[in-house]
């Protein structure tokens, strides 16, 4: 890229005006589909595809087709500057890889939907405290009682006082999983906002490149274990009776591709204060399509706690 090119996309992105509503349908959108592919997710896992592969098959699918679409589009986004590589596999290793494949670890332990996004959703708390410590930032004191609030809740779902109800494991991995969240929108606002900004598509892409590079070095694709696919799923819920390939090509695409998209477009509108409050609809959501697609049900206590979970990371946003 030339200098007069270098500098004419530098004032675009100097004069680009945020909209907060555009930002905020974006990213209801992105966690409906993202909220829907936690129950298409559960299914595959039951069918006997380990978290680590379907996390590879993923990301290494949706990379394909982004780079297909970026090809046919805006090849000129293929070029990358060393000041962006860094944080390009910082985005895609941390906060792409490590949010995805803890989640369905998560999943894969027994986590019901629901619960294990409310524990990955905490991430605004941890955002905030980033804000706040991490870069020197102004924060309301409400946070700490944001974080009281969201401990309480976690405590109400997790029905501590019957002995922790909840597989240790899973409840470590949806936490690991919401650290990685706050890395994913952290590293995502800035890729698309200031004097370098990228593209939100290409932004994507590069992440998934990163990502899919990350799977083919840590378990390569000649060790695949292909008899998983095709496997029946042991889920008695309405999408046990789906086949297998559509439930993939849902997870690659609408669950993935869209979504991610989607999400980094937000946040072109939205700091990621306010996008990670948009979040806090994804659980709600994920949790009815898991009541209907797999009958999971919460008790009473578990949903009043998820609820004073969703009150503090409410809190937290508008500690900001």
């Amino acid at each position: 890229m030339n200098r007069k090119s270098t500098a004419h996309s530098v004032g675009e992105a100097r004069q680009f005006t945020r909209r907060p509503i555009v930002g905020y349908a974006l990213y209801v959108t992105a966690a409906t589909l993202f909220a829907l592919n936690g129950s298409v997710a559960k299914v595959l896992l039951e069918s006997g595809i380990p978290a680590a592969r379907l996390s590879e098959l993923r990301v290494t699918a949706a990379m394909i087709i982004l780079v297909v679409i970026v090809a046919l589009t805006n090849r000129p986004a293929f070029r990358l500057r060393r000041s962006e590589i860094r944080r390009l596999v910082v985005y895609g290793v941390l906060g792409i890889v490590m949010t995805q494949w803890l989640y369905f670890v998560a999943l894969d332990r027994g986590l019901a939907v629901g619960v294990t996004l409310l524990i990955e959703f905490t991430a605004p708390i941890m955002v905030a405290l980033w804000f706040r410590f991490g870069l020197k930032e102004p924060v309301g004191g409400r946070v700490w009682w944001a974080l009281i609030l969201a401990l309480v809740g976690l405590a109400m779902v997790a029905q501590i006082w019957q002995g922790f109800t909840l597989d240790v494991i899973g409840v470590a991995a949806a936490f690991a999983a919401a650290v990685a969240l706050v890395v994913y929108y952290v590293t995502g606002e800035k890729a698309v906002n200031g004097r370098s900004a990228r593209d939100p598509v290409s932004l994507t892409m590069w992440g998934f490149v990163a990502a899919a590079l990350f799977w083919a070095v840590v378990q390569p694709w000649w060790t695949f274990p292909w008899n998983v696919l095709g496997g029946e799923s042991t889920s008695t819920g309405i999408l046990a009776s789906v086949q297998q390939p559509l439930l993939l090509t849902y997870m690659v695409v609408l669950g993935t591709v869209v979504p991610f998209w989607l999400v980094v477009a937000s946040m072109r509108h939205l700091r990621a204060s306010q996008a990670s409050t948009v979040g806090m609809s994804e659980p709600v959501i994920a949790s009815f399509f898991a009541f209907v697609l797999l009958g999971e049900v919460l008790t009473p206590v578990q949903l009043l706690g998820g609820a004073v979970v969703l009150l503090g990371v409410y809190l937290a946003e508008r500690a900001r």
